[in-house]
């Protein structure tokens, strides 16, 4: 009988995507490797340097060093294209953790979703510069600068039309889709109090839509899991722990499912 091919779509989620870590290492645990995986923002760079190797254990000791200076500076150079921080700390982070590794070199199919200003639409990155397209797959508009990948000059985060990549994965050949979104249903909040505020806001309502639609309307997708993160703000670099525990109580809880499920 053929194996069935367990593909994972790690969804965006900032802060709360460390959830991702642990969910990983839950299904490490049980011998459980997807043979493919799509990822989204944060579950982009979650995913890609799963792919690329690093074992969850590694992940998590780097992620609960993170600090937002750890990932980004103040752009002093505001252009019409730009946002107010940049991410070239974040990418020297990242380089020292998975190298300036292709998509080609990886040790498990990926690819990952970020959105082209230009022309509104999702891009699909699985070719070239794995660090390049992850870290344009996590640039939230106006909040960090666009970036150029490839033929695409001004791309941004992948969330903003496309959270959990289930039709990505498919599309790679998974048999068996599992989609894991770190943010669930939009949050009640009080209204914000600044510009920057009300536009992460008004990201976070259409996202909920989008993503409220996609559950609903894709049948194809076996297995929709939410680690249970509560009121965890995703754009607060805080509670990390809290969000790897949930991800790995989430996995540990789900690898009966998902082993039914390759049958």
């Amino acid at each position: 009988m053929k194996k069935k091919k367990l593909g994972l779509a790690l969804g965006a989620g900032g802060s709360r995507g460390i959830a991702h870590i642990g969910f990983l290492q839950a299904l490490e645990e049980a011998e459980i490797v997807p043979d493919m995986i799509a990822g989204s923002s944060m579950g982009a760079v979650v995913g890609g340097c799963y792919a690329a190797g690093v074992s969850p254990s590694v992940l998590k000791q780097h992620a609960m060093q993170l600090n937002l200076g750890k990932i980004a500076a103040i752009n002093l150079s505001l252009s019409e294209h730009s946002g107010i921080m940049q991410l070239k700390r974040a990418r020297k982070m990242l380089a020292s953790v998975i190298g300036e590794v292709t998509f080609e070199e990886l040790k498990i199919p990926f690819a990952c979703l970020a959105t082209d200003l230009v022309t509104g639409t999702s891009v699909v990155l699985s070719h070239g510069n794995v660090l390049d397209a992850v870290l344009a797959s996590g640039s939230i508009p106006g909040v960090f600068t666009s970036a150029r990948v490839g033929e695409y000059e001004h791309l941004s985060d992948g969330g903003i039309l496309e959270r959990v990549p289930t039709k990505q994965v498919k599309a790679m050949g998974a048999d068996v889709v599992v989609a894991v979104d770190v943010l669930g249903a939009l949050l009640q909040k009080e209204m914000p109090n600044t510009p920057l505020g009300t536009v992460l806001r008004y990201i976070d309502i259409l996202d909920g839509y989008n993503t409220a639609r996609t559950r609903e309307s894709r049948d194809y997708i076996d297995l929709w899991l939410e680690p249970a993160l509560g009121d965890m703000d995703q754009y607060k670099v805080k509670d990390l722990d809290f969000a790897y525990e949930k991800g790995y109580e989430l996995g540990k809880d789900s690898v009966g499912d998902i082993l039914a499920l390759l049958g």
